[in-house]
């Protein structure tokens, strides 16, 4: 049995600069903190709602510059979900390719040609690339939450990642994936198929 498309997709997701998601990732952990944080704002202090400049300070004061980098290895960890989903989505989109290739052989056609059920099985590819992905990858989502959550218990990724099964149970990792999913497959399939189709128009 053959894995060639495997290492093919592999090699195309290593082929991009890692190091520019792990850079992008701690320019904007900040951001995505006081964003965490003003979302579990009233939840937490029963007061009026900080605004961001108001959330930013407090951070610094109670924590000083290392507190806008709380969770930032689970989101490293997440780049997991992204090489996984990428993985996935080339394998199936070469099946995708291979299949049409044949098809178009068989009918003596152009198979550089492309119509609406190409970019459908885009769309498909993409929606269950990223279903896999994020299912296999969302622990990361909840313990980078309760990383940054204001006043939390949880120190780094391990202690959360082996605390929380521990005190809650294993099914408290997976705690809103379907929320998420809801949101994040749409997107995805939305995202994909459009790139793939601006990538065909401009090759044209």
């Amino acid at each position: 049995m053959s894995f060639g498309w495997v290492t093919a997709s592999i090699e195309s997701v290593i082929s991009f600069p890692i190091f520019k998601w792990f850079t992008a990732i701690t320019a904007t952990n900040p951001i995505w903190l006081i964003k965490t944080r003003l979302q579990l704002d009233a939840r937490n202090r029963g007061e009026r709602r900080m605004n961001a400049f108001e959330c930013m300070r407090r951070v610094y004061q109670t924590e000083g510059w290392r507190g806008f980098y709380r969770g930032m290895s689970a989101s490293y960890a997440g780049i997991s979900e992204t090489v996984i989903h990428f993985v996935i989505y080339e394998s199936i989109k070469r099946k995708l390719m291979e299949s049409k290739a044949q098809a178009s052989m068989d009918q003596d056609e152009d198979e550089s040609v492309k119509d609406a059920s190409d970019f459908v099985g885009m769309m498909l590819a993409a929606a269950t690339s990223k279903t896999c992905a994020t299912s296999i990858a969302y622990p990361h989502e909840v313990i980078r939450t309760r990383l940054r959550e204001e006043g939390s218990k949880y120190r780094s990724f391990f202690q959360t990642l082996l605390t929380v099964p521990k005190e809650e149970g294993y099914r408290a990792l997976y705690r809103g994936l379907t929320t998420h999913l809801v949101r994040q497959i749409p997107n995805t399939a939305i995202m994909m198929s459009t790139y793939e189709m601006v990538v065909y128009l401009l090759q044209r």
